[in-house]
């Protein structure tokens, strides 16, 4: 990743500073253009004064001098060439780099340069054309003119044609510059990228470093302002990491404990059994007192009811976790399949188990919502003394747009004290002075089956101020409102 970083930091630097030198190489291509077209436009300029600088040459007196030292001679002895001082300039300035030529009407040869070519223009308009003499590229003007010597052809060439010599300008003073600079700054880049990625790569080998069970917190501090939000979120992450995994060692540590003591009285029991049976004759039939086989009927009830129990806490600790779809559930059709559940401890205890149902529906886990109603009632059967009453209740909200469902389970046992109502829903947890036996999971199991559907047990004392009420509302089903 963060030589990935590093790339895509070069290339996005890279791209305009290359973007730059294709527009300034544009740019200088335009200028060359202009400088050409003014380069005409000086030849245009200049080639009329050309030809007031063609002069008759009048025969020397003997002893005078042939010529003086601005005069011009060719080889017809009768015209002489006294250039006109902006010619004179122009010549100078470009020193082997501009010619011109005079010829007569009919295109020979009078004045100036042999080697250029001969054009006969048939009108006065001024022709230009380009010409390459010794790897030069000239730019001439030729134009049919009057003079005081005759008609005249007059020639202008320039060899410094800014468009033949724009590519070395551009390699000069525009790639080569900024080709160093391209080097440089991606040298630059490169040594700073690094040096500011060097935190994000020392974080990534901490990380890399630690032990699985190592879910202290990073050092927040230590990062980047940029990566701080990030390190903060992985300290979250390994909170909640750790306050799982504390909860996990400690539902071990208990269910450990819990299933202890079934289990020690289960194998007493058979012990004892054994016993006897090791006393006896191989054809002997053993006999069990009645208390004994009624201790072990309970040690096993207990124990296959401690066991479906943690099964079931386990799998809502793993769908709270664990986004699974949920499904329309029909809460009358669940409450009235758990009800005959209980019909054979009801009777034993002479406890009246009544139902108050109307059609209700939410979105959920079927088996899950099951699970939770059936430790609510065995619950509260389990705590309500003999001759009670516990009542389970189903039914929908039809005034909420959208409709929300509601079930309820009270008795009229001995009730949980006011202080004690927070302390209820943890796990292995039961009340001192409680009568009976128990695990001290129903409720933990019920209140992890409501967080898991998105809501919470809520606990209260039943009618008169006697028992318990437990009541969990479900979140409004969306869509059209269901028949109560």
């Amino acid at each position: 990743m963060i030589w990935g970083l590093q790339r895509r930091l070069l290339v996005l630097l890279m791209l305009p500073l290359g973007l730059v030198a294709m527009v300034s190489v544009w740019l200088h291509y335009q200028s060359a253009g202009t400088a050409a077209l003014q380069q005409d436009q000086q030849l245009l300029r200049l080639v009329p004064l050309l030809a007031d600088s063609v002069v008759r040459r009048s025969r020397a007196e003997p002893g005078a001098p042939e010529a003086s030292a601005d005069l011009r001679l060719g080889p017809d002895p009768g015209l002489a060439l006294l250039l006109a001082p902006p010619i004179d300039e122009f010549l100078k300035e470009r020193d082997g780099r501009a010619a011109y030529g005079i010829f007569d009407a009919q295109g020979r040869y009078l004045l100036g340069d042999a080697w250029l070519p001969t054009v006969l223009p048939v009108t006065q308009e001024p022709e230009l054309l380009s010409v390459i003499d010794g790897g030069v590229m000239y730019r001439v003007v030729a134009q049919r003119a009057e003079s005081g010597v005759g008609d005249l052809i007059l020639m202008l060439a320039d060899g410094s044609d800014a468009e033949q010599n724009w590519f070395r300008t551009v390699m000069v003073r525009v790639l080569l510059p900024n080709l160093l600079l391209l080097l440089v700054a991606a040298s630059a880049v490169t040594w700073a990228v690094g040096r500011a990625m060097r935190p994000l790569l020392d974080l990534k080998l901490a990380v890399e470093r630690r032990s699985p069970r190592d879910l202290s917190p990073l050092d927040a501090d230590s990062a980047p302002a940029e990566v701080r939000p990030l390190v903060l979120s992985l300290n979250r992450l390994f909170d909640l990491v750790n306050v799982q995994a504390e909860a996990q060692r400690r539902f071990v540590a208990d269910a450990a404990h819990q299933l202890r003591t079934p289990l020690a009285g289960l194998q007493a029991q058979v012990e004892a059994w054994a016993q006897s049976a090791r006393s006896a004759e191989p054809d002997d039939q053993v006999k069990l007192p009645a208390g004994q086989l009624l201790r072990l009927r309970d040690a096993t009830r207990r124990t296959s009811q401690l066991a479906n129990q943690l099964l079931a806490l386990s799998r809502a600790d793993s769908l709270s976790s664990d986004s699974q779809p949920m499904q329309q559930v029909d809460l009358l059709a669940l409450c009235e399949a758990v009800l005959p559940l209980f019909l054979d401890a009801t009777a034993s205890k002479q406890i009246d188990l009544g139902l108050e149902a109307s059609a209700a529906q939410t979105l959920g886990h079927a088996w899950l919502l099951r699970e939770l109603v059936i430790n609510l009632v065995d619950n509260a059967v389990r705590y309500t003394p003999a001759g009670g009453r516990v009542t389970l209740r189903c039914g929908q909200e039809t005034q909420a747009r959208p409709t929300s469902a509601w079930v309820e389970v009270e008795d009229d046992g001995p009730g949980i004290a006011a202080q004690e109502l927070p302390r209820v829903l943890q796990r292995f947890y039961r009340v001192p002075g409680t009568q009976g036996e128990g695990n001290g999971l129903g409720l933990a199991i019920a209140s992890e089956i409501a967080r898991a559907h998105h809501t919470d047990l809520q606990l209260s004392a039943g009618a008169g101020g006697r028992g318990l009420l437990v009541r969990i509302e479900f979140h409004p089903v969306p869509g059209p409102e269901h028949p109560a």
